[in-house]
């Protein structure tokens, strides 16, 4: 049996909720896709699409100036069916709104506190999500196989 080293962590803190979140997500059943670009302007921390076609969103905030910043979380309601705040346990949840999900990290796992309520996309839409969610998996995916066999795409 080789002894592999452990793999890092994330130097950055929302970087490290994303890793946490990411698993707890898998463990749902759910792909996950971080730093995800759902429309132009827009740039979402994590993705997902669970095992019936559902589209959550994932902001990873690591403190309250993190969220004071962050300016385009309106814009990322009309992406998804359910939108979640992932934090850490020092984090001020009463800074956060009521009407989204809420969910605990740390870098090796996390846990909903709060279900974001269900607001499910047009299918014109979902289907546009779909189609780039899978073209930007598949793009990085190549990527890390051929990092200069792959030309084009934002992905």
């Amino acid at each position: 049996m080789c002894d592999e080293p452990p793999i890092p962590l994330p130097a950055l803190p929302g970087q490290r909720l994303a890793r946490g979140v990411a698993r707890m997500l898998a463990g749902l059943d759910h792909a996950v896709l971080p730093e995800f670009v759902p429309a132009r302007g827009l740039r979402v921390d994590l993705i997902s699409l669970g095992p019936k076609g559902e589209i959550w969103i994932i902001e990873c905030k690591s403190c309250r100036a993190d969220f004071a910043g962050d300016r385009k979380w309106q814009g990322y309601l009309d992406w998804c069916d359910r939108y979640f705040w992932a934090v850490d346990c020092d984090f001020p949840a009463e800074l956060l709104p009521g009407e989204s999900g809420l969910i605990l990290a740390d870098p090796y796992g996390a846990e909903i506190q709060r279900m974001a309520p269900e607001a499910r996309l047009a299918g014109a839409r979902r289907n546009r999500l779909m189609r780039d969610f899978g073209r930007a998996a598949a793009l990085r995916l190549h990527r890390l196989q051929d990092p200069q066999g792959v030309s084009g795409g934002a992905f």
